[in-house]
């Protein structure tokens, strides 16, 4: 009887081998970039200065502001531009050298509304050279609406600033920054985001004041 050649599957092992030693030694190496990129994003000299506002801020998120986010790691916000109550691009290199609160609304976003009269009192009590809330109005339709609901609503103290174009929706959707409106960032006068907060929050209580002045208070 002729005896059946064996298989050989050993053949084809290192092969394989190689196949799976280059997977893993590329997983390795993109997992080492994103951590080396992450780590330099969350390291950004521009932004360390921050970490001791944070400390001191961290302990003032409660109450209404129970749902801020304060960073553990300051780092630039993403790039985004809109556009000024005369119609020309501002970024947030605009703002350098002053706190900034700045706040995605829209007509159609109702805890939107009902917050803005706070943000209208809170720029009203310590808006000025070291502070400003810039409140974007991020409406897509009929711009004139957004500019008439602030009229009709006795909302003074803020400057327009719109994005009719919903980019900077866009941007910070992507970014994780936005779920769902109204969002809030909060960028220190170095330009590096400080805190975030995804929802609506009482911006006239007594802890967004005390939240705010110490976010502004030089150290």
């Amino acid at each position: 009887m002729t005896n059946a050649p064996n298989p050989r599957p050993l053949r084809i092992f290192p092969w394989l081998a190689g196949i799976l030693l280059l997977g893993l030694v590329g997983a390795g190496a993109t997992w080492y970039g994103l951590s080396r990129h992450n780590s330099v994003v969350a390291g950004a000299p521009e932004c360390r200065a921050a970490n001791a506002v944070t400390e001191r801020l961290k302990p003032l998120a409660k109450g209404e502001l129970a749902a801020l986010g304060v960073s553990a790691a300051p780092k630039p916000p993403p790039v985004i531009t809109f556009t000024g109550p005369d119609g020309q691009a501002r970024n947030l290199g605009n703002f350098k050298g002053k706190t900034v609160l700045i706040n995605l609304w829209a007509t159609w976003c109702v805890p939107c509304r009902e917050e803005m009269p706070a943000l209208d009192k809170l720029q009203a009590e310590l808006g000025g050279k070291d502070f400003e809330v810039v409140a974007v109005n991020v409406d897509t339709r009929n711009p004139d609406k957004p500019k008439a609901w602030l009229e009709e609503n006795g909302i003074h103290n803020l400057v327009y600033y719109a994005d009719p174009a919903g980019k900077v929706l866009q941007v910070l959707q992507k970014s994780g920054h936005v779920v769902g409106l109204p969002t809030t960032l909060v960028v220190d006068p170095s330009g590096c985001e400080i805190a975030l907060l995804k929802g609506p929050a009482e911006w006239a209580s007594p802890e967004a004041f005390a939240f705010m002045r110490s976010a502004v208070a030089q150290p």
